[in-house]
């Protein structure tokens, strides 16, 4: 987009705004893996399907994702 001659390009969303967005969520996502990591590290948890470690890989790099399948999918109540 080209700004007028005078005037400051303005972006639609402030860095503020987006600060306050992905705060949050960052925070979520790293609450969700620690508590993932946490329960799946347990001696006494039993998995699905994988194998811990191929879950704990699943965790850390499928972002907010990864915890969210593990703690749906992945874990067998014992």
């Amino acid at each position: 987009m080209v700004a007028e001659v005078g005037r400051a390009y303005s972006p639609a969303v402030n860095d503020a705004t987006l600060l306050a967005v992905l705060l949050p969520v960052i925070a979520i996502e790293i609450g969700l893996m620690i508590w993932a990591l946490w329960d799946l590290t347990r001696p006494q948890r039993a998995v699905r399907g994988l194998p811990k470690a191929v879950w704990a890989v699943i965790v850390i790099f499928i972002g907010i994702i990864g915890p969210v399948i593990y703690l749906l999918f992945g874990r067998e109540e014992t």
